[in-house]
């Protein structure tokens, strides 16, 4: 089977275990070299496959999680995080099945293939890291797809399509290094409401979000080499044309120093 193919039957799976298997398997599969490399590549759904359930609503519909501490609260957020690992899985999928033909234009077949390589790891971590979460719900009575949730990560898909560069200074650059500031105050959080397995969960997936915006970095590098621009100036440029959101402290500097991440984006600060 070709990589595009597979990339595209993980992308339209609905079903969240089953998508996180097959996504898993592409991973594998690419990386023992059971997928061939496609002369043309197959265009990527413009939507992801999606369950029924959760229910998708606007960030500003969202209703509250609950008094902090509770019970009630604290499977709220955990469904909540379940769902962004869960679209985080689309996110690289499209990253690596839409873009490889344009960076292979770019940037040559070595780097495109490169490029795959590096975001169906990615892909799979969040497969990997979807799983766990769901199980752990589970030990709190909960499933995904129990509450509403938000579709925010894949409007920034949508609107980045056209451009991988724009793709990667928003996605990787922006929203997932996100993670990386705020999972050190969630971690607090769920510790202080005894759900100490949760944190030990939380300190392996900060981990591997460091490297996954690192790898996102280092392509967004690649491309702006090739083309003679500033990384900074390249950007700020984009993520202001691109990102309508502002980012409010607190900011994790050493993990984002670690991730290999340009200056904060003084418009972007509240």
């Amino acid at each position: 089977m070709a990589v595009d193919a597979a990339i595209k039957h993980a992308l339209l799976t609905a079903d969240p275990r089953a998508k996180a298997m097959a996504t898993r398997k592409v991973a594998r599969d690419w990386r023992l070299g059971r997928l061939v490399w496609p002369g043309d590549w197959a265009a990527m759904p413009d939507r992801p496959g999606r369950p029924a359930q959760p229910e998708l609503l606007r960030p500003a519909q969202m209703p509250r999680r609950g008094k902090a501490g509770s019970a009630r609260s604290l499977v709220a957020l955990w469904h909540a995080i379940a769902h962004i690992e869960f679209v985080a899985i689309d996110l690289a999928l499209d990253m690596a099945g839409r873009f490889a033909p344009a960076i292979a234009r770019r940037l040559g077949d070595p780097h495109a293939r490169r490029f795959v390589g590096d975001f169906l790891k990615v892909a799979a971590d969040e497969a990997m890291h979807f799983a766990l979460i769901e199980r752990h719900l589970a030990t709190l009575g909960s499933h995904y797809g129990a509450l509403p949730a938000h579709d925010g990560l894949w409007d920034a898909a949508a609107a980045t399509m056209h451009d991988a560069a724009a793709r990667l200074a928003v996605v990787p650059m922006v929203l997932e290094a996100r993670a990386l500031d705020i999972t050190p105050q969630t971690r607090t959080r769920v510790a202080s409401a005894g759900d100490l397995r949760g944190a030990r969960m939380l300190d392996r997936i900060l981990e591997d979000e460091i490297h996954h915006v690192a790898v996102g970095a280092a392509h967004f590098r690649a491309i702006c080499d090739e083309s003679h621009q500033d990384v900074d100036s390249a950007w700020n440029f984009l993520v202001s044309r691109y990102f309508n959101g502002t980012l409010k402290p607190p900011f994790n500097d050493s993990a984002r120093q670690r991730a290999g991440l340009p200056r904060r984006n003084e418009p972007l600060l509240a």
